[in-house]
């Protein structure tokens, strides 16, 4: 039943974005602020699909601890579904994307004209410096900027390095720095067909001042988001059926591991 639902969310998905794509495409030639609201009722639209077909909702905590003007927002990244949330919570954030992005089409564009920052992951220093002029105006517009400090979809409880552009971003403008953990990975994982029904959960966590010496900062970033995404993973592993009861895109050995054995029925479909 599950993969009828995921097949049926992934035709519904293709034919929103298409549909909403098209019809929005003078928005493209309109102010920013403007695409950014379409951008975020595509997202809206895309979410309730997921709840709707798929059975997959979600709870946001910590919107309190958020400042009131600008700020950095450093987010564990897990799922495609990441992307989606942070222009509905956010309303109106710049996102620090590859420059890949910007040529898918559809998404690109549109994340291209709502004011995302886009970087060449190839051109080392530079491309530090180019994220951080780009980010300037944003931070004087008080607008919240949003960076995934792994700088790729990670599997829950994977690990990979915090590349230094929050550290360089957090120096730079002198802004809050809010850590946000998130557990979107154990319900839909990267590049994993099956989504799966449950809550994911994105916390914000309190923020770090501006003003911390640059070499402490990134420890302790990672630090807190990491403990509290594995609390966050603990959370849905507890309140998951037991028939469900691992990460989506997990491999069949180390679920194996976990249940003593031989892998769970759903890893041998």
């Amino acid at each position: 039943m599950i993969w009828v639902r995921c097949l049926a969310f992934n035709v519904a998905f293709i034919a929103w974005t298409v549909l909403a794509g098209t019809i929005g495409l003078p928005f493209l030639i309109m102010p920013r602020a403007l695409t950014m609201q379409f951008g975020r009722f595509w997202a809206r639209g895309v979410l309730v699909l997921l709840r709707t077909i798929v059975g997959l909702d979600h709870e946001i905590r910590g919107l309190d601890r958020l400042p009131s003007g600008g700020c950095i927002v450093a987010m564990k990244h897990q799922s495609a579904w990441d992307v989606l949330i942070v222009p509905v919570v956010l309303r109106d954030p710049a996102c620090v994307l590859k420059r890949e992005l910007l040529f898918v089409p559809f998404y690109g564009w549109y994340a291209g004209r709502a004011g995302s920052i886009a970087i060449d992951r190839t051109a080392g220093a530079s491309a530090l410096r180019r994220m951080v002029a780009a980010a300037r105006p944003v931070a004087a517009q008080g607008r919240p900027i949003v960076i995934f400090p792994e700088g790729t979809r990670v599997a829950p409880g994977a690990h990979v390095p915090y590349l230094s552009g929050v550290a360089a971003l957090y120096q730079a403008l002198a802004l809050p720095l809010v850590p946000a953990a998130v557990n979107s990975g154990y319900f839909w994982g990267r590049r994993a067909f099956v989504k799966r029904p449950g809550r994911i959960i994105l916390e914000f966590l309190e923020p770090i001042p501006p003003g911390r010496p640059r070499r402490q900062v990134p420890v302790e970033l990672e630090q807190r988001i990491e403990t509290a995404t594995a609390a966050l993973l603990r959370e849905a592993e507890a309140a998951a059926p037991a028939r469900l009861s691992a990460p989506a895109n997990i491999s069949a050995p180390t679920v194996a591991r976990r249940h003593g054995g031989a892998p769970p029925w759903w890893m041998n479909e």
